[in-house]
């Protein structure tokens, strides 16, 4: 695949997502699809499935949760971690913050979060794997990252790091993998989904503020 936005644009539609209808994304309306259209690229380059097409339960609970209390980022250097398609990152940048990063390893994710700033008309940097890097922000979102042991073993020591120097919110839809400690919960979002994407049609989503490696 050369052309990774065509391929987004090929694939999905201009839409919104139910709880962020500010929100413009390219979404996939029909899973199957996108997943059959990417098999061949996803197996040639051991790429993730296209989670970037959907406007999941945690990320959709980050963008609401920061659309309506803006004061929170504006001014702010955010980071939106394992981004999906971006959603929180627009929202950080409609809510005015001064800095707004993305990151995936994902590189059709990366495009798909440029597209989607482009298609609300705002800046957002879309940036590769940041784990390890040191901390260059006031604020870091992660929406419903612990769905798999070997990720949030990867990613948790890191976030704690990060959380010395930097707020970091998790924002959880249940997920089995969310640390049991270190985690203050700040608000709650019951968002709706489908049977496709999950095995009930909504998620009680938590917000919580990651405590510092050392706290």
């Amino acid at each position: 695949m050369t052309d990774p936005e065509g391929f987004i644009r090929t694939h999905t539609v201009l839409g919104t997502a139910f709880h962020v209808p500010e929100i413009r994304l390219y979404l996939a309306t029909e899973i199957t699809p996108i997943w059959q259209a990417t098999e061949v690229w996803l197996a040639a380059r051991n790429i993730d499935p296209p989670f970037w097409a959907f406007a999941w339960p945690g990320g959709q609970a980050l963008a609401r949760h920061v659309l309506d209390q803006p004061d929170l980022v504006r001014g702010k250097r955010v980071l939106d971690f394992a981004a999906g398609g971006g959603i929180a990152a627009v929202a950080c940048a409609m809510a005015g913050a001064a800095v707004v990063e993305a990151a995936e390893v994902d590189p059709l994710a990366l495009a798909a979060i440029a597209l989607n700033a482009a298609a609300n008309g705002v800046m957002v940097a879309p940036v590769g794997d940041v784990v390890g890097q040191p901390c260059r922000w006031d604020l870091i979102l992660c929406g419903d990252v612990c769905y798999e042991a070997p990720m949030t073993e990867h990613i948790m020591p890191w976030l704690r790091v990060m959380a010395r120097d930097a707020v970091v919110w998790i924002a959880d839809p249940g997920r089995a993998y969310l640390p049991t400690k270190g985690l203050g919960r700040f608000a709650e979002y019951q968002i709706e989904t489908t049977l496709e994407l999950e095995d009930r049609t909504r998620r009680d989503v938590v917000l919580y503020r990651l405590n510092g490696a050392d706290d």
